[in-house]
């Protein structure tokens, strides 16, 4: 197909099939998220769509690991190699990173500790260590067998306590879960209103109900914690948002009728003022209380959903995968996370920048495998069929090794560090026990 049959395909499926109502305007420079309203689900169903109605093969691994904003960047993807329609040049090789440079990337992978973060490079001190909470963070499995990214039942605790005991800064709760929304939100003004300027003060709001501030999700609801302050024109709030690196005003009502959602509720605060250098035994004990050497959670519980559906127990079917992972594309990305620790391990003993770009390049090969693993999981959802439900299995099994391939070399560079900075290792079967402490 050309081009423009795609593009008309495209148009056709959000017209007829998904009754997308923000179509005035389309073309190829109309914004799948911020103009057409398609969050990560939504666009897998417009992929299917284009793949099982119009028969245009959509390549698992180059659309989740491609940047994709427009209907003009989607259409690129599409166009069969060799065509006439298809660019004379390939996509140009990302300029590859050194390690050990002064200034490194960094990355958005969890809403509470991109906030904590931000005071500690504020502070100029390596924020990194943090990170070795993410990659296996809590989530959560429903009755029905529905992954969640977040639920009631979630607790940040674990972060919180170990940021005072690494950094030196003492985060509390100000939200009261026994009280009611009006009661919170009065006493998130006053703390505004009080707030001292070393203070942040973080709430969670559902994300969806702030329009303007576009994200690649667009989930709803979308709990969400950043932090906001006061201005000098009481009517408007400077809204900061580490994790999706954005800070600006927002209409003060606007925010608290975010927080107001029954889908959200929570808050912290702490002041940055006293924050410190980690020492070396609580990083490596931090380490040992994270780090879930012989299980993978994520992947084990994706394939416990994918068993329970395309068994039929409980009363559930295969096409009920749809709604059942519909949230694995938010939690996937916190295995961007190993890169982190890779990265604290590997400046801290000067190793070869070479071999850290080869274990960049297998985290990016999980980070976007699951994304690539839900379009199989949606497919098998629309089809029932056998084969797609050989592929989803065989690809969990793939990524399964991979992720046990990356703890194994973080583990053991992890080791190395503890021997050059002369700590005694803490047996592993700690560190359930630090994970209480």
């Amino acid at each position: 197909m050309t081009r423009e049959q795609i593009t008309t395909a495209i148009r056709q499926i959000l017209a007829e099939r998904m009754n997308n109502q923000h179509l005035d305007g389309f073309g190829p420079q109309s914004r799948l998220n911020a103009d057409l309203y398609l969050d990560s689900v939504l666009m897998l169903d417009l992929l299917l769509d284009l793949e099982l109605g119009h028969g245009i093969v959509v390549p698992d691994d180059l659309v989740a690991g491609s940047k994709i904003e427009t209907v003009g960047d989607l259409v690129d993807l599409l166009v069969p190699a060799g065509s006439l329609d298809a660019g004379a040049e390939g996509a140009a090789e990302p300029a590859a990173f050194d390690v050990h440079a002064a200034v490194y990337p960094d990355i958005k992978v969890h809403c509470v500790v991109s906030c904590l973060c931000d005071a500690v490079k504020a502070a100029g001190l390596d924020h990194r260590p943090m990170y070795f909470g993410i990659w296996d963070a809590d989530f959560a499995v429903s009755e029905r067998h529905q992954l969640r990214y977040h639920a009631p039942q979630i607790s940040h605790d674990v972060f919180c306590r170990w940021f005072h005991r690494l950094y030196g800064v003492r985060v509390t709760e100000w939200y009261d879960h026994s009280a009611p929304k009006q009661v919170n939100i009065t006493k998130l003004l006053g703390l505004i209103a009080a707030r001292r300027p070393t203070e942040n003060v973080m709430v969670m709001l559902d994300m969806f109900h702030l329009p303007e501030r576009e994200n690649k999700f667009n989930q709803n609801p979308f709990p969400h914690f950043l932090m906001v302050e006061a201005t000098a024109d009481p009517h408007v709030w400077q809204v900061r948002d580490p994790d999706f690196r954005w800070e600006g005003p927002i209409e003060r009502d606007r925010v608290l009728n975010a927080v107001a959602q029954p889908s959200v509720a929570g808050g912290y605060m702490f002041d940055r003022r006293a924050v410190r250098l980690p020492a070396a035994a609580d990083i490596r004990d931090y380490f040992l209380t994270c780090f879930v050497a012989d299980d993978n959670p994520l992947i084990r519980r994706v394939r416990d959903i994918v068993d329970v559906h395309l068994q039929r127990r409980d009363g559930l079917c295969v096409a009920e995968l749809k709604t059942a992972l519909r949230e694995l594309p938010v939690l996937s990305i916190r295995k961007w996370a190993y890169e982190h620790g890779f990265a604290f391990f590997w400046r801290s003993l000067r190793l070869p920048n070479d071999e850290f770009l080869v274990w960049c390049d297998r985290i990016e090969e999980l980070a976007l495998g699951l994304p690539a693993l839900h379009l199989k999981i949606l497919r098998l959802a629309q089809t029932g069929d056998a084969d797609c439900a050989a592929d989803v299995y065989r690809t969990l099994d793939s990524l399964d090794a991979l992720e046990t391939a990356i703890k194994a070399r973080l583990h053991a560079v992890f080791l190395d560090w503890c021997v050059d900075r002369g700590l005694a290792r803490t047996p592993m079967s700690e560190r359930r026990a630090g994970l209480r402490r």
